[in-house]
């Protein structure tokens, strides 16, 4: 999650839904690029709304909602799944095999300081396999409650990583969970980490959430690689304006609150173009 941080082919076609979950933890780069006709982004320009806080009843007009992974799906909507897949949620480093955080030269753990979440790490093919079983899983939890696309979030963590996580490393591991999403039937998103949009195709990404893009002046690189499939969220009303100025007749555009809070709590915010 941004929020102002300082600052092919498909060849399992032929196989089986169960059948190429169970292969997908051995899939390559190359085998894993491509989405399967069955998958499908998110519809462009649709009324959205960015839930991973809370659920609640989605506004009027709203047709893609994004909730988090152990929430169920707003029925009648497209539903996006978010998983925190390069990084673990505060307190919850006891979940994860102890050798996949990532740790500095003097064994301490590395931590994205503004949200105190530990890094994964990514360095190597083993590590990263390990990594994308895990997350893999709630990716079919995802597919199993009914939710049409994934968005694995902190792609961006290896520019928090003290130089130890390289963008090799992070494409490598995307790809592995993209072949593992399409092969439960799910579009996978890019989320944030615009300098990689151009890897989309060779990854196979299939929409992009971009968060605060309007404020930095980076949704033209996110349609540049995904077209009009490209999802924006705010969060000041300076974004929201420069997001809906160039890009509110194409995309689809969101303010919430920092807190993503639930509708009816104090917190609450959203507005659209």
């Amino acid at each position: 999650m941004r929020i102002t941080r300082l600052p092919s082919r498909w060849y399992l076609a032929a196989l089986t839904a169960a059948a190429a979950a169970m292969i997908t933890p051995l899939l390559t780069a190359p085998e894993a690029a491509g989405a399967p006709a069955s998958v499908s982004p998110p519809p462009a320009h649709a009324g959205f709304d960015y839930q991973i806080g809370a659920a609640y009843t989605p506004p009027a007009g709203v047709r893609v909602v994004t909730r988090d992974h152990e929430a169920s799906p707003a029925a009648g909507l497209y539903n996006i799944c978010y998983v925190n897949a390069f990084q673990v949620q505060p307190g919850a480093e006891g979940q994860w095999d102890s050798d996949l955080l990532l740790r500095d030269g003097s064994g301490k753990v590395v931590y994205d300081d503004g949200w105190g979440e530990a890094l994964l790490d990514l360095r190597t093919a083993d590590k990263r396999q390990r990594v994308a079983t895990k997350v893999g899983g709630w990716i079919d939890g995802c597919a199993n409650k009914g939710f049409q696309g994934v968005e694995p979030d902190n792609y961006d963590s290896y520019t928090r990583s003290k130089g130890l996580l390289s963008v090799g490393a992070a494409k490598s591991y995307m790809t592995l969970l993209a072949a593992r999403s399409h092969a439960r039937g799910l579009a996978i998103a890019q989320k944030n980490t615009a300098e990689l949009a151009g890897s989309r195709a060779q990854i196979g990404l299939d929409f992009a959430v971009a968060e605060e893009c309007g404020a930095y002046s980076e949704c033209g690189d996110y349609t540049a690689a995904f077209g009009s499939n490209v999802i924006v969220i705010e969060y000041t009303k300076k974004g929201l304006s420069k997001a809906c100025a160039g890009w509110g007749g194409q995309l689809s555009i969101v303010r919430r609150d920092v807190d993503v809070s639930p509708a009816g709590s104090s917190g609450y915010v959203r507005q659209t173009c």
